[in-house]
């Protein structure tokens, strides 16, 4: 069988001294020039320069389209647009998506039909599922990844 790596976005500097890194596997050297790699854990690990451009390209989190910010969601990333009235509001992809109908049955509880994900708009008044973005969101290039 053949594996892809998950798309996760990992935060990097390229020291420009030698250090010692404290990592999961026990002390590392880091020579001037080598990425220092936060994990997904908060862990620190060293890098050399050819492996990390080989392995790693730069994410954009600000200034990004539509689709790139559809990307970033489906990544498992939360977005939202600078130019949007309302503030800690974003999209998010939701999942195993399920409801109770008018007559109060539940439907899709054991989420074994198409469909099992949306996009949920997160706002101050609660969450909006299968949110439908409008004409200025989908050409704007004021999305970003929310931190």
């Amino acid at each position: 069988m053949k594996y892809r790596k998950k798309p996760v976005i990992i935060e990097a500097y390229r020291t420009n001294e030698e250090k010692i890194i404290h990592t999961l596997e026990g002390d590392m050297k880091a020579s001037a020039g080598d990425y220092v790699i936060t994990g997904v854990k908060g862990e620190q690990y060293p890098c050399k320069p050819d492996i990390f451009k080989r392995t790693y390209e730069e994410v954009k989190t600000t200034g990004m389209t539509f689709g790139e910010a559809i990307q970033a969601v489906k990544n498992g990333e939360r977005c939202a647009r600078s130019n949007w009235n309302g503030k800690g509001q974003y999209i998010e992809l939701a999942t195993s998506v399920s409801y109770i109908n008018a007559k109060g049955d539940g439907i899709n509880v054991d989420h074994n039909t198409m469909g099992n994900k949306a996009i949920a708009f997160v706002g101050n008044q609660g969450v909006q599922l299968g949110w439908l973005a409008s004409q200025a969101d989908m050409l704007s290039d004021d999305w970003y990844i929310v931190e």
